[in-house]
């Protein structure tokens, strides 16, 4: 924890240094002003002496004044420190989820990424806020205090030799109490965010299920583990400072009782036990926040640990150390004995592709299908590296893709996922995700070839019109045009097509294809697709099975010999079936 924290503060140790400092001062004059005001009660007040009550309350009041302004400097300047290393370490860890392969994004979950990245830094950022106000205050307070409260009356210390240990015991005993809460904290949370994640993502399956009751349930009892987790903590923190009060009370009463006794034998003055009885709290405060740092410790140990876990977690898929650049890219994409593994290390996990070899060549469409899970998206996810091969080599125009420049890579390649999914802001934002610099026309393009440019100028607000968080104001065909539309922008050397016609009607889906061929005469076209009319006039059609090629052709030729084909056709309905629907 405190390596990480010495790590982070590095590039502000100046400022660090000045809120030290700063500290410094309001903490020696916070001890020294009791004393004044003792002087201006015993030697002043008591003897009538008004010059001197003038000069010293003068005085006083020109140290206050002093000690505000180190009191403010060190607040602020310890907030700014603090709020500029969770900046930092949000950003570092956004910059590393970024660096992601699907493989560690999987392994995380996206729920658990979001409160390490959102509530673990903010956990270490009041910590540090906290610490940084307190880390010099505290200790000279506690050890100044003392000093200063003996010179004032050895007699009394007696109050000051009992209250401590019994706070520094009642500190303890709650810090080794709390601390097992706060790690269980920070797992019900992540328990909540999953929860919570999938049943908004999937509120549309539990409606027409009507299953809501369930995952009310569901809900419920997460949320009730974490009700009671911090139920648990905030009765314990709610019991400390009035403990710590009743104590400081009581040790009072015991100094003006006892004080009293000494005063009236003149052994003490009045002065002299005030000034105690402030130094006294300024123990029990010094104290009391340590005890506080030593209380949020815990949970901002384990946010770090968490943290830590993230920034110490390398992604799968590295930048080449010396890319090789690509001259003006034509497009080739080659697999050469490609198989892929979740578990590389473990032989007993069977591979999800096995000894995958084709060639898909610039100006033809290249079309893979088969049965759900037999690895076609991971297929495809191996050409812009999200995610590397285990086994075997992916060529882009005859290099090995893990020695190229991966934004290079990028640059020449425009996929639509899956799942097609929009950026919260306009739709021109959207589309010039694939190409910054693209003008009106450019995407008025695109949209045109998608299939997209009715329902777009529709709108008053045209390309410019609002897009919802994930598009959720367009419907699921909409969106799946506009993903289209967004890779078109770009004009690459190689589409991937990740299923991304399966929410178009027969009619769409025909118009798209024939708009794509003018644009894509030169380029390499690579299509993972469930229904067999959105392929059938591939160049090549590629089947697999249980993560290998069964067979390679036309739709002509696999329809002839290969049964896995054949069977998908047999269960799907022909290209006039669908158009006449």
């Amino acid at each position: 924890m405190f390596k990480f924290i010495i790590r982070l503060t590095k590039p502000y140790l100046k400022l660090i240094l000045v809120v030290i400092l700063f500290q410094i001062g309001q903490t020696l004059l916070s001890l020294y002003l009791p004393t004044i005001n003792a002087g201006i009660i015993d030697y002043g007040v008591a003897n009538t002496d008004t010059q001197y009550i003038i000069q010293r309350g003068v005085l006083m009041v020109a140290l206050s004044v002093v000690q505000f302004v180190c009191a403010v400097g060190a607040n602020i300047l310890g907030a700014k420190a603090a709020l500029s290393i969770g900046r930092d370490l949000r950003e570092g860890v956004y910059h590393t989820i970024l660096s992601y392969s699907q493989k560690e994004i999987g392994s995380f979950g996206a729920p658990t990424l979001i409160t390490r990245a959102t509530n673990d830094v903010e956990q270490v950022v009041q910590f540090l806020t906290f610490l940084l106000t307190i880390i010099i205050s505290a200790p000279i307070m506690f050890v100044g205090g003392i000093g200063m409260a003996l010179s004032q009356s050895v007699s009394l210390s007696t109050v000051i030799w009992i209250t401590i240990p019994v706070i520094l015991g009642i500190s303890i005993a709650f810090i080794l109490k709390i601390v097992p809460y706060y790690r269980a904290q920070q797992k019900a949370i992540d328990n909540i965010n999953g929860v919570l994640r999938d049943q908004i993502t999937g509120i549309r399956v539990a409606k027409a299920f009507v299953k809501e009751g369930f995952e009310e349930k569901k809900l419920d009892e997460v949320n009730k583990n974490l009700f009671g987790l911090n139920l648990s903590i905030s009765r314990m923190t709610a019991l400390l400072l009035p403990i710590f009060m009743l104590i400081i009370n009581i040790a009072t009463v015991a100094i003006l009782w006892y004080g009293g006794a000494l005063a009236e034998n003149g052994v003490v003055q009045v002065g002299q036990i005030i000034a105690f009885i402030t130094y006294l709290s300024f123990i029990l405060t010094a104290t009391l926040s340590a005890t506080m740092v030593f209380i949020m410790l815990p949970r901002a140990d384990v946010s770090a640990e968490r943290i830590q876990e993230v920034l110490n977690t390398e992604s799968s898929v590295h930048q080449a150390k010396n890319p090789r650049l690509a001259e003006k890219p034509f497009g080739e994409v080659k697999f050469e004995n490609v198989s892929y593994s979740y578990a590389p290390e473990k032989p007993e996990v069977e591979p999800v592709l096995k000894n995958i070899t084709f060639t898909a060549s610039p100006g033809k469409t290249t079309a893979i299908i088969g049965s759900t899970g037999c690895g076609k998206t991971t297929l495809l996810n191996l050409i812009p590296r999200l995610t590397d091969a285990t086994d075997g080599a992916v060529l882009f125009d005859g290099k090995d893709v893990r020695d190229m420049d991966i934004s290079e890579l990028d640059a020449a390649i425009g996929m639509v996922p899956q799942k097609a999914f929009l950026f919260a802001g306009t739709l021109a934002q959207n589309m010039r995700y694939a190409k910054a610099d693209a003008d009106d026309e450019e995407i008025w393009d695109a949209l045109r070839v998608a299939q997209a440019e009715d329902f777009i100028r529709s709108s008053k607000d045209g390309i410019y019109m609002r897009v919802s968080e994930g598009g959720s104001n367009y419907s699921g065909g909409q969106r799946q045009r506009l993903a289209i539309a967004r890779a078109i922008v770009r004009r690459p050397k190689v589409y991937l097509f990740d299923d991304s016609f399966s929410a178009l009607d027969y009619a769409t889906d025909k118009n798209l294809r024939g708009a794509l061929k003018e644009i894509t005469s030169d380029a390499t076209v690579i299509v993972v697709a469930q229904r067999i009319t959105s392929i059938m006039d591939a160049d090549q059609i590629i089947v697999m099975n249980n993560g290998e090629i069964e067979d390679i052709g036309t739709h002509e030729e696999l329809l002839g010999r290969c049964a896995t084909y054949q069977e998908i056709a047999s269960t799907q309905p022909s290209e006039g079936a669908e158009a006449s629907k």
